[in-house]
């Protein structure tokens, strides 16, 4: 299935969700800020969003630093 990740195109399994994304993109959950079709997804729904054919998905994580 196709989607817009960080506005490039990218393919995901069908099924999918933004837990599921994450985990692929080998990116701690804790420390991102997601947001699909212009709605930010709230942590605790990571598991049950499912993406579906062209969803546009914006993935912000936070690093540490001084």
């Amino acid at each position: 299935m196709h989607i817009t990740l960080n506005g490039e195109q990218a393919d995901i399994a069908e099924g999918s969700t933004v837990a599921g994304l994450l985990k692929h993109l080998q990116l701690p959950r804790e420390r991102v800020a997601v947001e699909v079709n212009l709605a930010i997804v709230p942590k605790a729904a990571y598991d049950s969003r499912g993406l579906a054919e062209g969803d546009r998905i914006e993935v912000v994580h936070f690093v540490g630093g001084g």
